[in-house]
């Protein structure tokens, strides 16, 4: 425990006497030394003000700035950009629907007409929106559904959701793509991604029922039969799982 000198207080002898005068003289070191810290703090501070404000202020303009541009130039492009898609995504919806003229259809979706944008000018125009991003996907499947498909590609490719079912369908139709250009394993690459990305009633049935089957192609018969299994054991009541029973005997044959 520190001894300290009270006023009036006299050591008991020199030896004490030794000890308090040294303690007196490390504590006045440490006080001389923050004493010359602080002076040389504030000579640094003083002859740097100008560089110190001119920081500060470039941080405050940058900030407005970036404030001002969402408020006044993002937002009412966002605003724009949604209003110009709902044109083509009407003509993209009745071409899902239609029994005839779908290519037509899927045509002034992705170009416009009568003076109205399509999904590719809203892609071009309006950059690093949402509407933008939303036309990329109907874009990319246009193009799959026109079986153009590096286009489909290109497109869905650019597409990024984090919504469950968007960002499963588009990385399944990435995967529809490549499997109608003959690429199997990249097909089964993006079908594990639709499956990654998010488990529901209506995408993961799908893919696994889609993964399963290019499994096989590939003579992956282990994993093929994985997916299978989880259709009749997790969505019997899907679609995909009336003929599951056939696809189970198909993986476990000479496997």
């Amino acid at each position: 425990m520190a001894t300290y000198k009270k006023r009036g207080y006299k050591p008991k002898d020199k030896v004490e006497e030794q000890r308090l005068d040294e303690q007196e003289s490390t504590t006045a070191e440490v006080f001389s030394t923050l004493d010359e810290s602080a002076s040389k703090t504030e000579e640094w501070v003083s002859k740097n003000q100008n560089y110190i404000l001119g920081v500060i202020g470039v941080v405050a303009v940058a900030l407005l700035a970036f404030l001002a541009y969402n408020q006044f130039v993002q937002k009412p492009k966002d605003a724009n950009a949604a209003n110009e898609l709902y044109y083509p995504q009407q003509y993209f919806d009745q071409a899902l629907n239609a029994t005839a003229q779908k290519d037509s259809l899927f045509n002034l979706a992705l170009n416009g007409g009568e003076g109205k944008y399509g999904f590719l000018d809203i892609i071009d125009e309006y950059p690093g929106t949402k509407a933008a991003n939303l036309a990329n996907y109907s874009a990319g499947m246009a193009y799959l559904n026109m079986q153009q498909y590096q286009e489909a590609i290109t497109h869905l490719g650019d597409f990024s959701s984090e919504d469950a079912v968007l960002g499963a369908m588009a990385k399944g139709g990435l995967g529809d793509a490549f499997m109608q250009l003959n690429q199997p394993s990249e097909a089964l690459g993006y079908y594990e991604g639709a499956l990654a990305h998010n488990t529901n009633e209506y995408t993961t049935p799908k893919f696994l029922y889609k993964a399963g089957v290019t499994a096989l192609e590939l003579a992956q018969k282990d994993k093929a039969l994985q997916y299978f299994e989880r259709i009749k054991n997790e969505f019997s009541k899907s679609d995909e799982a009336r003929s599951i029973d056939a696809f189970i005997g198909m993986a476990k044959s000479g496997s």
